[in-house]
């Protein structure tokens, strides 16, 4: 018996009775609809669990399954205008953020995108050390709201903290907004690069801060101009990433990591290490986290598993030291009281299996061939386009637009043209000083890269 095929009859023959019953109205039972289907009686509780997923039926205990009931839809009828005075305006950088974590259309070849593509992605790995941990009844009871002893060693010897300065996360993204929350007041100012990363500057609008840029180049934030901001503004907070940076893919220069922290000590301030390409690097060794020689507690460090692995798996970690890690703490405790312990178990077994290193080793291979069929296609199609210097990891490239080009215009086109990159003016926190491009090479295969281009060379040239 093909249970493809009969849990097809079987769903379409209930719909078929759904539509023409009144809601509430008994249908048959299992064995019938087993009989009468010629499915086993497992095929057809199947069929069932979908429908009742999808809204069409639903299954009273011992006594059987009936229509649906149907809400009244209130949408047609509902006046919901006074919730536009209630709410008030609301933070800038939301439309950004909902169109950077978009879904590509179908079709579309995806030059943007935050994650890898799903060819690079350790699931197999992942989704047995799932299936291994969900069979465990331990897992699934409440540990340290801290997350995982060893979990938390495992991210703190990559960086040479204790395991008690780390608080285990649902993400990057859940750090980082604990941390601006947790270090800073609504009204205070907060440094960035510029240009930085999208969702720092949404979560630190969202968090009522003062965003103010610091001048950054292909070798990172300049000292001297973050000493002067520190004077100018009094702030008390900046945040980097000093390897492989999103968007420019700029790593700090080893003779500019010593007067970074300068500055932030001589200003009695906190620096947030967003190290969220740690395990991306494709030239070279990556250099220290900033983190690793810092004795007196000014860097917050943080970093993610997401980019390295897959998109589902929403596991970092943040370390501070003294009283900034309890206020971590006291934040991440008050958002979500701890990350599941399933997915912090499934995570350990994925990090510290030998497979993760053969992964990264092939993580690096596939990113660099991707990269460098990003880099053929522009120089075959948009030799403008390529940035005059080469990010040594990370998953973007930064690309010069010729002067007076809409950023925003040319990536609406392109997005028509079958081609979704990103424009660059969102990643700046005050006016851009030039147009630019967004890249990425990691969301899609080399061999589509010629193609992508050749459709974004045709709306810029259009």
């Amino acid at each position: 018996m093909n249970d493809g095929n009969a849990a097809e009859r079987v769903i379409q023959g209930l719909r078929l009775l759904a539509a023409a019953a009144p809601p509430g109205a008994r249908l048959p039972s299992v064995r019938v609809l087993s009989d009468r289907h010629r499915a086993s009686p497992v095929t057809v509780t199947a069929a069932i669990r979908q429908l009742v997923a999808a809204g069409v039926i639903e299954t009273r205990p011992g006594k059987g399954t009936f229509v649906a009931r149907q809400a009244t839809p209130l949408g047609d009828i509902s006046d919901l205008s006074w919730q536009t005075v209630a709410l008030g305006p609301g933070p800038a950088g939301n439309a950004d953020m909902q169109a950077l974590l978009a879904l590509p259309p179908e079709g579309a070849i995806p030059l943007s995108g935050g994650y890898l593509d799903a060819d690079l992605q350790p699931t197999a790995a992942l989704g047995a050390a799932l299936a291994r941990v969900a069979r465990q009844p331990a897992a699934w009871q409440r540990g340290p709201v801290e997350g995982r002893a060893d979990l938390r060693a495992w991210f703190a010897r990559e960086v040479g903290l204790h395991a008690d300065d780390m608080v285990i996360c649902p993400g990057g993204q859940a750090a980082l907004s604990s941390a601006l929350r947790s270090l800073v007041t609504p009204g205070d100012t907060l440094l960035v690069e510029s240009p930085t990363y999208l969702g720092a500057l949404a979560s630190a609008r969202a968090t009522g801060l003062r965003v103010v840029p610091v001048p950054a180049d292909a070798e990172g934030v300049l000292p001297d101009q973050l000493g002067a901001a520190f004077a100018r503004t009094g702030a008390r907070l900046f945040y980097c990433q000093p390897l492989h940076a999103n968007p420019t893919g700029a790593t700090l220069a080893t003779h500019r990591r010593a007067a970074v922290a300068a500055a932030v000590r001589e200003a009695g301030a906190f620096l947030i290490e967003d190290d969220y390409a740690r395990d991306l690097t494709i030239d070279g060794d990556a250099p220290a986290p900033l983190a690793a020689d810092d004795p007196d507690g000014h860097v917050i460090y943080l970093r993610s598993l997401t980019k390295p692995a897959a998109p589902g798996l929403r596991v970092a970690a943040i370390g501070a030291r003294g009283p900034a890690r309890e206020r971590l703490r006291a934040a991440r405790l008050l958002d979500d009281f701890f990350v599941a312990g399933p997915l912090q178990q499934a995570t350990l077994e994925l990090v510290t299996a030998p497979g993760w290193l053969r992964h990264r080793r092939a993580l690096r291979s596939a990113l660099r061939d991707r990269r460098e069929a990003l880099l053929a296609a522009l120089r075959r199609h948009l030799p403008s386009l390529v940035p005059p210097v080469i990010p040594r990891g990370g998953l973007h490239l930064w690309a010069p637009l010729p002067p007076a080009t809409d950023d925003v215009a040319l990536a609406a086109a392109a997005a028509a043209a079958g081609v979704v990159v990103f424009p660059g003016r969102p990643w700046f926190p005050a006016e851009p000083p030039a147009p630019y491009l967004r890249l990425t090479y990691a969301a899609a295969a080399p061999d589509r890269m010629d193609e992508a281009v050749r459709r974004l060379a045709r709306c810029l040239t259009g």
